[in-house]
């Protein structure tokens, strides 16, 4: 080991060889925190503490560069210390660091200890213990050093307390008793390791020096804390003095143990955690009752079963089991054959068990007072099944397992048993179909354990399939679960199946409860709220409430959040094969259609929030067929959309496949919003994609109008501004030919913004000019308001200064008028934008901070991410570019929670021109670069040609030739979509001669 801090600080094997004060409080730090940064502020605070000098972070930096020599020196790399922004870090072999070994020690005797090792759960602490050379990093007195080197000191009481359980399980007292002592002396107010000395004396027949172990305590405890030992060790020292504690370390009674477990698995595989906390909660919390519930397969009985065994010389008189047969073929158990089997296993002959209950009960009890006893209840189908088994008493530990949650079941420690993570299922199955095997192919190992959804019944038999075919290859299995049309027909062995076992847990629940499982197996998202549910069943929210809670208490759904239900995949498929086999033809499209009824409903009540007065128009829809689900709903505004936008999209493909066509359309519409704003183009685009191929075979050419205008925004966001233009056309023709004025008005209206984006100004300011008169002769307001503020910003990019304010000063007056607060922000901003380049300053300066506060104030992130750079562009201007600079980046970071590419692209340009005139002209240059990359890349033809001509600024003085070939390039760009700034290129290009 490179590195030891468990004990005074050592490096490269040998101690002291860093002899520097400060460098020892800095390499001090590092270690304790190694592979992470420690902040400077950290560092500096360690070593100055309240006193830190003016030149802290630079005699920092000379600690550390002395600390990389000696590196050198001891010959370790001195890249071994890395630097960071926020302050140095250590990197370090997961052999190097003397604390990293001990840590691993300890979890690998842990987890033997966990598993009933305790030869090999010794072994392991022991090793890690030895690591210790004493008090943890002693001899560095910094504050902040002591504080974490303490924490390492209360880990290895901690652990050496671990190992003497172990080491007393083992029966090693006579090896203990003098270290025990000796720690007992430097540590007296440590209750379990007094504890542990009075069991180690017991257990050598020395109960008198136990007893008076107890009574130090008892004066310590009194004299320094004014109270009393804890339970526990009252316990233990009443123990001591009945004589309970038999010589040699056995506590077992005369009457002979009894074993009638099953035997535990060997290829148990993963639960350490779930293992380690239960252990835990026995040994330290005293809990003596615990509920393992959870989905049928999930591997219950195979858990309590090991943790009953690993338990079992803590509970050495009896390890009982009793399959209760609450969800199985047979009926369930009573109480009165459940006990006469547990009697029967303690020995107790058939012929002297009482025929009444009530004796059967008190004989129970009886047999079990005084033993030290673990009990498995497995399988029970509900809390009064079992609530007649618990024994009384401390010294017996009952663990339960159910696929029902056992509500009200007094005294119980609940645990609910999730699947098994990605890691644990792919070790399953090759513990099952063989190591070598499934180890060869790991992407197909891990593709079946996903298919299995890592549960583990489902585990066991593909590996079962594939143990009993051995020419299969992992791949080929993965394959028919991915192809098969019923993939639970694949997870057969025999006469075990998943579906078999989903089957027990189903039959279970009520008829409702039944119901709704089938039906909300057709909803395609992940997750489905009772709202849903009830819109599926057509049911009331209370009614369909119930359902749930019965399905969730039989573990065929997971409640993930209050009102919020999953389901597991392979429990979803079982659903839907039911919902096939058992819901006719018309009753499974009568629920499909009331669920996307539901949610077209639900998307366009919060559309019609969320979209701007004038911006579009939305369908008309009679009233929903369940306005108080809607209702409820439609207050959550966009987080709807956040929280379900993969299931709208799986519902718009789902009503498709399903031959649904009008609710393709309607929803992708609704969500139309939701998705631009969000930034989410490829949901829009396949959304509107489907809707229009909907809407051509239903031969509805509004709906086809109104899904082209709609597509061609996302193609517009991503810059393909002629495609855009070609599906906008589309859409103006059609509606022309409709005659549908109003909707006509606003396709015009985003033709022309994709003319303008397209470099064609000229036909853009014609087509704003259609969409003008139109939006007069309909009188719509906002229409009208929207129209001038696009009319605006294209004047304003072709250079129109003064009409451009003009027209930003009518739509102010007009969004006055109309109290549009968005409309208001956005002339705001334009009418400063045209002062400033017409050149008014200062006018331009306070528009511009008041139309910032507006754009906040109206959560326009892409709004805000503009005025920004235009603030930004003024402070360049002016001679501050270290300001410019923070503008740029706060509105790019406005522009990225836009989801605007061309609005990043602009606001890396104009912050490279800041970074620029900082002096910082390599930086510069190559942010510039890379933003003539991805706008070359978009298309982005306007951001294209600035990147090329702060190119050329960053070149001017040292390579001119190359300056003046990006300038010309950005002269031709700028020309060709008419914009003004060619004319500061060309003058750069005149300077350059």
């Amino acid at each position: 080991m490179r590195f030891g801090i468990l004990g005074p600080l050592r490096v490269g094997g040998g101690e002291a060889t860093v002899t520097a004060g400060r460098d020892r409080i800095v390499l001090a730090m590092l270690l304790l925190r190694a592979g992470r940064v420690v902040s400077t502020e950290e560092l500096v605070d360690a070593v100055w503490e309240e006193r830190p000098p003016a030149t802290a972070r630079a005699q920092l930096q000379i600690c550390v560069s002395r600390l990389r020599q000696r590196f050198a020196l001891l010959g370790l790399p001195a890249e071994t210390i890395v630097t960071d922004p926020a302050g140095y870090g250590i990197r370090v072999e997961p052999d190097d660091l003397d604390a990293e070994v001990f840590a691993r020690g300890v979890e690998t005797a842990r987890a033997a200890a966990a598993g009933g090792r305790m030869a090999d759960a010794r072994r392991h602490y022991r090793a890690a213990l030895a690591l210790w050379r004493g008090p943890a990093l002693a001899g560095v007195p910094a504050r902040s050093v002591r504080r974490r080197a303490q924490t390492l000191d209360e880990q290895r009481l901690a652990v050496l307390e671990e190992c003497v359980d172990v080491e007393l399980r083992l029966r090693r007292a006579a090896d203990l008793v003098d270290e025990l002592a000796e720690n007992v002396e430097r540590h007296p107010l440590r209750e379990r390791l007094r504890g542990q000395l009075m069991l180690a004396l017991s257990a050598l027949g020395r109960q008198a020096d136990a007893l008076a172990v107890y009574r130090e305590g008892r004066r310590i405890y009194a004299d320094e804390l004014g109270i009393e030992p804890g339970a526990a060790l009252q316990e233990l020292h009443q123990r001591v003095l009945a004589g309970d504690l038999a010589l040699g370390g056995s506590e077992t009674r005369a009457a002979t143990p009894v074993r009638a477990l099953p035997r535990a698995i060997s290829d148990f595989t993963g639960r350490q955690q779930t293992v380690a906390r239960l252990v835990k909660e026995i040994d330290q919390d005293g809990v003596r009752v615990h509920l393992v519930d959870g989905m049928a397969g999930s591997g219950k009985t195979t858990l309590a079963v090991q943790v009953a065994t690993a338990l079992g010389e803590r509970f050495p008189d009896a390890q009982l089991f009793v399959d209760l047969h609450g969800h199985s073929e047979r009926s369930p158990l009573s109480t009165a054959a459940a006990v006469a089997t547990l009697l029967r296993q303690l020995g107790v002959p058939a012929e002297r068990v009482p025929v009444d209950l009530a004796d059967r009960l008190a004989m129970w009890r009886s047999e079990l007072a005084g033993r030290r006893a673990v009990v498995v209840l497995d399988n029970a189908a509900d809390a009064a099944q079992v609530a007649p088994l618990l024994p009384n008493g401390p010294d017996c530990l009952v663990l339960i397992t159910s696929r029902r949650r056992l509500i009200g079941l007094d005294g119980g420690r609940p645990s609910s048993l999730p699947v098994l993570d990605a890691d644990e299922a792919v070790e399953l199955l090759a513990r099952v179909a063989g190591a070598e095997r499934v180890w060869a192919e790991p992407d197909a190992a891990a593709e079946v354990a996903r298919r299995c959804g890592h549960l583990p019944l489902a585990l066991r038999l593909a590996g079962a399939r594939l143990a009993h075919r051995p020419r299969w290859r992992v791949a080929d299995l993965a394959e028919r679960l991915a192809t098969a049309a019923d993939p639970l027909a694949e997870l057969t062995a025999g006469e075990r199946s998943v579906a078999r076992a989903f089957a027990l847990s189903y039959e279970q629940v009520a008829p409702a409860a039944q119901r709704v499982f089938r039906l909300i197996g057709l909803h395609p998202g992940t997750r489905v709220d009772n709202r849903v549910a009830a819109a599926l069943a057509d049911l009331s929210l209370p009614e369909v409430q119930d359902a749930l809670d019965d399905l969730v208490d039989a573990h065929l759904v997971e409640e993930v959040e209050p009102g919020r239900y999953g389901l597991h995949d392979l429990i979803r498929e079982y659903g839907r094969t039911l919902g096939a086999d058992r819901e006719t033809a018309a009753e499974r499209r009568a629920a499909l259609e009331r669920l996307l009824e539901y949610h077209v409903q639900v998307a366009l009540a919060i559309a019609r929030v969320m979209e701007l007065p004038g911006n579009g128009h939305l369908i008309d829809l009679p009233e929903p067929a369940r306005p108080d689900l809607v209702a409820a709903v439609a207050p959550l505004g966009r987080p709807w959309f956040d929280e379900n936008g993969a299931a709208l999209l799986a519902l718009i493909r789902l009503a498709e496949v399903e031959g649904l066509p009008r609710y393709c359309w309607q929803l992708a519409r609704a969500c139309w919003k939701a998705h631009f704003d969000g930034g989410h183009l490829d949901e829009l685009v396949e959304a509107h994609t489907i809707g229009l191929r909907a809407a051509r075979a239903l031969q509805d050419d509004e709906a086809v109008a109104m899904t082209l205008n709609y597509l061609a925004s996302a193609h517009f966001r991503r810059a393909r501004f002629a495609e855009a233009v070609r599906l906008t056309e589309a859409s103006v023709e059609v509606y022309r030919r409709l005659g549908r004025r109003h909707a006509l008005r606003n396709s015009l209206n985003n033709l022309g913004t994709a003319y303008s984006h397209n470099g064609d100004h000229r036909r853009a300011i014609e087509t704003y000019a259609a969409a003008t008169q139109l939006a007069r002769e309909l009188d719509e307001a906002a229409a009208l308001a929207n129209v001038l503020n696009n009319t605006a910003l294209s004047l304003l990019l072709w250079g129109r200064y003064d009409e451009a304010l003009e027209v930003s000063r009518r739509h102010l007056v007009l969004a006055r008028e109309t109290g549009d607060f968005r409309q208001l922000s956005q002339a705001v901003g334009h009418v400063a934008m045209a002062r400033h380049r017409l050149g008014h300053l200062g006018p331009a300066r306070r528009l511009l901070h008041v139309a910032l506060r507006l754009k906040r104030r109206a959560a326009n992130r892409y709004g805000e991410g503009e005025v920004l750079n235009e603030i930004g562009v003024l402070e360049r201007e002016a001679g501050f570019p270290d300001r410019a600079a923070a503008r740029h980046r706060t509105a790019l970071a406005a522009m990225t929670d836009a989801g605007d590419v061309i609005g990043q692209c602009a606001s890396r340009n104009l912050l490279a021109r800041a970074i620029g005139d900082q002096g910082d002209v390599s930086s510069a240059l190559d942010l510039h670069r890379r933003v003539l990359t991805d706008a070359t890349r978009l298309g982005a033809r306007y951001e294209q040609a600035r990147a090329l001509d702060g190119m050329a600024r960053c070149l001017r003085y040292t390579d001119s030739d190359q300056a003046r070939r990006y300038a010309n390039r950005a002269v031709a760009l700028f020309r060709q979509i008419e914009s003004p700034d060619r004319w500061a290129t060309e003058e750069l290009l005149a300077e350059l001669g």
